[in-house]
């Protein structure tokens, strides 16, 4: 059920507040998106706590969705205590009515969105498919995808008709690599990669920005979901072990890193890069210089790689046509922009062929 909820409760400090307060943010681009509003779900904890205080701090008025009113709340007060606007309902992002009530109750309050950070999401179940439940499957597919499209399909006719705006879907290099065990967060991110390229297309002529964003294994949001708890089962031990050893040995990202990437294409440092799937660990800059080569060899998107000199039968194209694209695999990206630990899955193995073995991997 959506609810609006308050901006004046008090609260202690928490435990969180060094990680969320955006005046630990140094690298924002401060008042940069001035006068702007900006909606970011899965706003009450985590990763979209970070997001949305850094996105004040910059200047945006800040519009947050999420299931519980009281981390919610504690959010807008973080943004409020820095001097920031901040406006908040509870909804369900997969309820059409419920989300929708919300976004107008938000836009009355704080005007039109100019940027939609779509970050709502879960981890799913975790085991073999056939072992899995079924229903908790497609739960996962609702959130992680119908919640993303329902929350575009919001924002979009305001954006259209002011023939501008941005939208930043949360993914991972789980959407594209493999994720055995974790088949519905993989695919479910896997579709809003391409959902993302998609959407990037239909929207260009109207000037509206649309970008995948991979913000590394964080010890934060989805990693506290893996770690949280005690496993019930060995699969989900094995994954667990997993991300406690990648975040134990430094391989998780900074979560500061993630959030520049984040405002640096809120404020339309991007926009070019529209319909990309982006890494915490890319080189922004070093990608943009050489833009014209990511449009050109269509890199930064998720492709099937193919041989290059097989042809079928059953094709009256000359063997040259069928040759391979310059995209390589899962997500090709530019070969000379980045150090190794911010390589792109293209040569990664599997550990015993159950979970992803480098941070980039899985977020």
């Amino acid at each position: 059920m959506f609810i609006p909820t308050t901006t004046r409760d008090s609260f202690a400090d928490g435990g969180d507040v060094v990680a969320t307060d955006p005046r630990h943010h140094p690298a924002a681009p401060r008042r940069q998106l001035q006068g702007s509003v900006a909606l970011v779900t899965g706003g009450g904890r985590g990763v979209g706590r970070i997001v949305a205080c850094a996105l004040a701090d910059a200047g945006a008025a800040i519009a947050l969705v999420a299931r519980s009113d009281d981390e919610l709340a504690h959010t807008v007060h973080l943004i409020e205590a820095a001097g920031g606007r901040a406006a908040a309902a509870t909804a369900d992002v997969t309820d059409p009515h419920d989300v929708a009530a919300a976004v107008t109750h938000l836009q009355r309050e704080l005007g039109p969105i100019d940027l939609l950070v779509n970050n709502a999401g879960v981890v799913g179940p975790i085991g073999p498919l056939w072992e899995v439940d079924a229903a908790a499957w497609w739960t996962t597919m609702d959130v992680n995808l119908r919640g993303i499209v329902l929350c575009a399909q919001l924002v979009l006719p305001q954006m259209v008709a002011r023939r501008r705006g941005r939208i930043i879907n949360i993914t991972s290099q789980a959407g594209v690599h493999r994720w055995p065990l974790v088949s519905a967060y993989s695919v479910s991110k896997a579709a809003v990669v391409k959902l993302t390229e998609n959407l990037a297309h239909e929207t260009s002529r109207y000037g509206i920005s649309i970008f995948s964003v991979h913000p590394g294994l964080l010890p934060i949001g989805m990693s506290e979901t893996v770690t949280g708890h005690a496993p019930t089962t060995p699969h989900e031990d094995h994954v667990q072990r997993w991300t406690l050893n990648e975040l134990a040995e430094g391989r998780g990202a900074d979560p500061e890193r993630a959030v520049e990437l984040l405002l640096r294409l809120a404020a339309g440092h991007g926009d070019s890069l529209s319909g990309r799937h982006l890494s915490v660990h890319d080189d922004l800059d070093a990608v943009l210089a050489r833009v014209h080569e990511v449009r050109d060899h269509d890199l930064y998107v998720l492709r099937p790689e193919r041989l290059a000199v097989v042809t079928s039968h059953r094709s009256n194209r000359p063997a040259e046509s069928l040759q391979r694209r310059p995209q390589i695999g899962h997500c090709r990206q530019l070969t000379t922009t980045a150090s190794l630990r911010s390589r792109r899955i293209d040569d990664v193995e599997l550990d015993d062929g159950v979970g992803p073995v480098r941070e980039d991997d899985a977020r």
